[in-house]
């Protein structure tokens, strides 16, 4: 079955998301990934836009340290994100690797996405990107995302450099956003505009 899979971190940016397809380390990150099982490229690649808010939270060992990104669709505004069209399979592999489980070493992830298919919204666990919500559709296939069960709990923590820039770059070349639209967006959420100045932001932009 195929899926449209909605980033809004760090997979905003196509390279950094084919490290959990192909394997590898991105660019900036700590740590890489073993890949899914399926590595085919995605079938399809669009922008996209969401009902909700961006919180940054938790403290990210990938990037160095800094808050996560998580989609928080109970709060009013707009989050965008980058909808890349995989397997049902190759997304299950990219929600355990984001636990930091192996790709298809039980059935965890799979029927999460199963019951978040079929209710609309399913907590898999209590992990930061357990949660997995279907959130739209798009040509007749599905929309899903994962994050958090209720991410506002998580304290908030402003995001560092390079994660903040890797989504800057996702930005810019997912939704064609020049540096002045990419800094706006950013600092509307709390934990980047009451931590981050503005000319730092717009500066990650500008060399994303």
């Amino acid at each position: 079955m195929l899926l449209w899979y909605a980033s809004y971190g760090s997979n905003l940016c196509r390279d950094r998301f084919l490290t959990y397809l192909h394997g590898g380390r991105a660019v900036g990150a700590a740590r890489g990934h073993a890949g899914a099982r399926d590595r085919s490229l995605p079938l399809g690649d669009q922008p996209l836009h969401l009902p909700g808010g961006l919180h940054f939270a938790g403290t990210s060992t990938t990037w160095g340290g800094g808050g996560m990104a998580f989609y928080d669709p109970s709060v009013p505004g707009e989050v965008l994100a980058r909808a890349y069209l995989v397997t049902e399979e190759q997304f299950a592999d990219v929600a355990a690797q984001e636990m930091r489980r192996q790709p298809g070493a039980d059935s965890h992830e799979g029927a999460a996405v199963a019951a978040a298919l079929s209710q609309g919204r399913h907590v898999g666990g209590p992990g930061n990107y357990e949660t997995v919500h279907r959130v739209g559709e798009i040509d007749g296939d599905p929309v899903v995302t994962f994050t958090a069960d209720v991410p506002s709990r998580i304290p908030t923590n402003p995001p560092v450099a390079a994660y903040l820039q890797v989504i800057a770059r996702g930005l810019r070349t997912g939704h064609g956003l020049g540096p002045v639209e990419v800094t706006d967006y950013l600092m509307r959420s709390p934990a980047v505009g009451e931590h981050w100045e503005r000319a730092d932001v717009h500066r990650l932009a500008v060399a994303a």
